[in-house]
């Protein structure tokens, strides 16, 4: 299955549901205020996208298949770095480290450390952060007041519904959906109460 094949419209892919709340209405109004502290975020994002795909290959090194769909993604995702640098370098604006809030550390806490649960959880963990980035994505497309910007997240949001359809399908092709739908149910529940946890800042995943 190629990558644009993975979230194609009125797949089943497509109707899977991953996150177990909606992003809240004060994050967005920190998003829309600081837009610039939000893109500088947004690169890191897709840069850690990218190193979390190439992690999964060195981990399993002999799995030819995990290898062919996860290079591209990577591919992709540095491709989305280098777009939202080019960006920055036009607003002026320079690449610097920025505080992350705690979101990603501990949804990879809750990952077991036993295969293969190990590599259902890295998949799982992988997939809702591309859908939280999905869903953020789509809000900044609607109401941001930036047309460059709407343009900008508007374009993203058919290839952030492949990523986490990617990682779907790498769950269906090793266990039975139940068991992925049910794994999916509670780390999705996890990622909520994070989310809900932490004071809102213009950042993607905060």
């Amino acid at each position: 299955m190629t990558l644009s094949a993975l979230a194609a419209p009125g797949s089943a892919v497509a109707r899977i549901r991953w996150l177990a709340a909606p992003s809240s209405e004060a994050w967005l109004e920190q998003a829309l205020a600081h837009p610039e502290l939000l893109l500088i975020d947004h690169a890191h994002c897709e840069r850690k996208a990218a190193g979390a795909a190439l992690q999964l290959m060195f981990r399993y090194p002999g799995d030819a298949a995990l290898a062919a769909v996860l290079s591209p993604l990577a591919r992709e995702e540095l491709e989305h770095f280098e777009q939202l640098l080019a960006l920055l370098e036009r607003r002026g604006i320079g690449l610097r480290p920025l505080e992350a809030p705690p979101y990603g550390a501990e949804l990879v806490r809750a990952v077991r450390r036993e295969e293969p649960q190990r590599m259902l959880d890295s998949f799982l963990v992988a997939g809702l952060i591309e859908a939280r980035s999905h869903e953020r994505m789509a809000l900044l497309a609607e109401h941001s007041p930036d047309p460059e910007l709407q343009a900008l997240y508007g374009a993203l949001l058919a290839s952030e519904a492949r990523h986490f359809g990617l990682y779907w399908v790498l769950c269906e092709q090793r266990w039975p959906r139940v068991r992925v739908q049910e794994r999916l149910q509670q780390l999705a529940t996890l990622e909520a109460s994070l989310l809900a946890s932490l004071h809102p800042k213009p950042r993607m995943h905060s």
